[in-house]
Order: structure tokens, then sequence, then C-alpha cells
């Protein structure tokens, strides 16, 4: 049987390379979205064609305890349970210092801070019934300083703490890791971007380009795989080298 992958925010950027490359390697996947409704189904559409894996859909705001509570149990009753869990749902609500609203960072840390906390406690027992589990989350807290996206990047710091205490909490049966992706080329990070900008931050990066959405996705393969089984509590830098703050 199969192991099910639950990726939250997994149907563009990141979380779909991610479902992609692992449903290719035999992992069946579930693709958690807010609101990106036609993407999610063209998605779940390529991978049962393409990889003959059970796939599954799920509308779900992860920082609503309820509704996670719902999405795994409909987990639970169509494939079994997750195995894996990748924390890769967030927000960035960028806005000027001045004019950002409290309002704003907290729901930024409650997508991206509390949505994790929910989707971990909410799969681990099963993880731990089993004896084995992985759990995933992306941050970008290491070494970025940009007042525009301060809850943004307080939000990402915190997830690395969290690893850390649910690697803790969890062990010895669940291996909590997180991976810090860079500059990484998706459709939203490159979208209203003018070349000046994107020049500019190359040039922060040592390997001289920003990095593909697969890249990060082959680094979530290998985490949750076999040969990485002594791999735990830690964060893991993909970005290129970078030399500075974004």
């Amino acid at each position: 049987m199969n192991k099910v992958v639950l990726i939250t925010g997994g149907a563009q950027g990141i979380g779909k390379a991610i479902a992609l490359e692992l449903a290719k390697n035999h992992y069946d996947i579930v693709i958690n979205y807010l609101t990106s409704h036609e993407a999610a189904a063209k998605l779940k559409e390529e991978i049962i064609n393409t990889y003959s894996v059970r796939c599954l859909t799920i509308c779900a705001d992860v920082s609503d305890v309820n509704q996670v509570d719902q999405m795994v149990s409909e987990i639970e009753e169509k494939l079994g349970g997750v195995d894996i869990l990748v924390n890769n749902a967030a927000i960035d609500l960028s806005n000027l210092f001045h004019l950002k609203t409290s309002e704003e960072f907290k729901r930024t840390l409650d997508v991206n801070v509390v949505g994790a906390f929910n989707c971990a406690k909410r799969v681990y027992r099963h993880m731990l019934e089993k004896e084995y589990g992985r759990i995933i989350s992306s941050t970008n807290g290491i070494n970025t300083y940009y007042p525009m996206c301060i809850d943004y990047d307080a939000s990402k710091a915190a997830l690395i703490s969290l690893t850390h205490n649910l690697a803790f909490e969890f062990a010895p049966y669940v291996n909590v890791n997180c991976i810090a992706p860079g500059f990484i080329g998706t459709e939203n990070e490159l979208d209203g971007y003018d070349e000046e900008f994107l020049k500019e931050e190359v040039e922060k990066i040592m390997v001289n380009r920003y990095g593909d959405p697969k890249e990060v996705a082959y680094l979530v393969k290998f985490l949750i795989s076999d040969e990485a089984d002594f791999i735990n509590n830690t964060v893991i830098r993909i970005d290129g080298g970078q030399k500075g703050s974004c």
C-alpha cells in the first residue's frame, strides 16, 4: 500500500511540484487548497491519469481547527490516514510597515503557524499508531529582514521553533524537519517583478540563478524516504547559497 501524503497549499507553486514528484514516486496524494479550486482539480486529474495513484483534493482553511479535523477525517475514511504531512500552505500579505495592520499580522500567523500546528496535531496519532511518520514544514525564516513582510518572516521563524518542539514531542517514530527555500521561481514569485529586480535578487545567490520548484520537491522526496531516516529535528536550506537578506 502506498504511503499517503497530505500537502497543504498543494495546488500551485512549490506544493504542486511536490505533489507531482511524490506521485511519480508512488505516493498517494492529498491536495489541500483554499481558493485554487480549478488548479487543484486539474492537478488531481493529471496525477491520476499520469501516475495511477490515489489522489484527493480537499478545500479547507488550515487555520480553522474544525476544518482541519473534517479534512483529516475524510482522508482517514477514504485513504486510511496521513503518513506524511507537508506543511506548505502560507500567505504573504506584503505591505509597507506603517500601513500594515494587526489584523494582517494575526491572519498571517494563523495560516502559516497555527495552520501547521493544527495539521500536525490532527495527524500525529495515526503516525504514532503506525510507528511511522514524516512532517516537513517550509520556512524562509533564516536571515530574512524585510519590513514589508515582517509578519510573514516572523511566522516562518516561528515554524523553525515549532519543528524543534514537534520533533521532541513525536520522537522516536515521527521525524520532523524543516526546509528553508530561498528564491524559488514559481509563477507567483516571478509575477509582477521587473527584470532589474530579478537581476538584483539573482546576484545575491551564489549559484547565480533562482531555484526551480522541482528542486524543492526533490529535497522533500529525500527527507521522507528511508534513506533520510536518521535526519530529524533539523532545518535544511535550499537557496543556492544565498548571500544575504532578501
